[in-house]
């Protein structure tokens, strides 16, 4: 018998109830023998084990029952094997426990809708039990009524000020939604989730409140792809605890109008009211880009400035030799992750302070992509429109976070 999920801390967790379990049962104990790794039934040979992913797929078994943790996560071949490991059996039992997810590609989604057939009376197959605790379609994923239609067992194992005190997380910061309604709710959502709020966004909608000649700044530069905004987003600590946002976007001029009927937002009108910069051609002009950063150095203290390290090109490498200090900055969970959730704070605190209806437009668009231990990292595919300020903001965000922390303590030695 096995215990199978994607992590072998998460497979241990259903075989440590059940080491526990025996060690504190007399009766259990007299017939089975509890060792690191595994419980054993020496007269009959039998096994119990926990079995991960993460050491491989386990071909070779010869399973008697699998109880598969978390599907959800879990890899479709890992699934398969631990079904076929079963053939020689005469009764072989597998039980599935999960959440509901987001990949309707996954084989947890594939076993969902046929337990929904099942459960219903679609699909006759009296060898597949189906029990599904979620809330309805359609029902208020706030509403208390519709936890408990999720929990059957609300109040003993899952607390109610546990799940209001989540909820209310939930509803001030909108990238947890989704995880509220998957892991509370049983909700199958998907995941792309729009990202910030509007109206918390907008609070921060002010003129700049003091002089930013000489003020240190981070910045951060995303440079366009066919139809991106190039956006280079400068972030000033102010004395307050706030911030300031002072973000610039170029737009080749040649294709403009194409762009204004295309994204159904007045780049013509912008750019006359100086929110953006038109280069000549119908590609972005980096020789302009580069002169007005150096421009920007100029005049302001910018202490570094975070890029895609993935998209060296000629710009930041002038940029370096202009004694640009730029550093290169990953697009994945483990470098967006921190100032994403950094930045929804920011927002939802009412300390970003920003003017520039570029910035609010690109802020609306922005849809998050979340992994299954929480981190987010804005998407470009995922979101409606241009987003590439957010992006920008973010990485500055990052960049100034790691130039302020404080250094690591160290510690002397001293011989007494």
């Amino acid at each position: 018998m096995y215990s199978c999920a994607a992590s072998r801390d998460q497979a241990r967790l259903v075989f440590d109830m059940a080491r526990v379990a025996v060690e504190q049962s007399p009766a259990l104990s007299k017939h089975l023998k509890v060792y690191r790794n595994a419980i054993v039934r020496e007269e009959t040979h039998g096994t119990y084990k926990a079995l991960s992913a993460e050491a491989g797929i386990q071909h070779g078994l010869s399973a008697h029952g699998v109880i598969f943790d978390e599907l959800h996560v879990s890899n479709r071949e890992m699934w398969e094997v631990m079904l076929s490991s079963q053939g020689a059996r005469r009764q072989p039992l597998t039980v599935a426990l999960t959440t509901a997810g987001y990949d309707r590609k996954s084989v947890c989604w594939e076993l969902w809708k046929y337990a929904e057939n099942v459960r219903d009376g679609a699909i006759v197959d009296p060898t597949f039990l189906a029990a599904i605790h979620a809330a309805p379609k359609g029902s208020d994923w706030k509403s208390e009524e519709t936890w408990a239609s999720a929990n059957p067992n609300l109040g003993v194992s899952v607390k109610l000020d546990f799940l209001r005190s989540e909820c209310a997380r939930a509803v001030e910061m909108p990238a947890y939604e989704s995880a509220f309604r998957t892991l509370y709710l049983n909700q199958w959502v998907e995941v792309e989730s729009r990202w910030l709020r509007m109206d918390q966004w907008m609070q921060g909608s002010k003129s700049c409140p003091v002089d930013l000649r000489g003020r240190e700044c981070f910045g951060g530069l995303d440079l366009a792809t066919t139809f991106d905004t190039t956006a280079f987003v400068l972030l000033f600590p102010l004395e307050d605890g706030t911030y300031w946002v002072e973000p610039h976007f170029w737009i080749p001029e040649e294709n403009m109008r194409q762009r204004v009927l295309r994204d159904k937002v007045p780049y013509d009108a912008w750019a006359k009211q100086g929110h953006l910069t038109l280069t000549h051609g119908n590609v972005t002009d980096y020789e302009k880009v580069r002169l007005d950063i150096n421009a920007l150095r100029e005049k302001y203290n910018i202490r570094q400035v975070a890029a895609d390290r993935w998209n060296s090109t000629m710009l930041t490498t002038a940029l370096q030799g202009d004694g640009l200090d730029l550093v290169g900055f990953g697009q994945g969970y483990g470098s967006m992750s921190a100032p994403s959730h950094q930045l929804e704070a920011f927002v939802v605190g009412g300390k970003l302070l920003h003017n520039s209806p570029v910035l609010d437009w690109q802020a609306a668009n922005v849809a998050i992509q979340q992994d299954h231990s929480g981190n987010i990292k804005p998407s470009k595919a995922k979101s409606t429109e241009r987003i590439d300020g957010v992006v920008s903001l973010v990485m500055a965000i990052g960049i100034h976070s790691t130039a302020t922390a404080p250094p690591e303590r160290s510690w002397d030695i001293i011989a007494l």
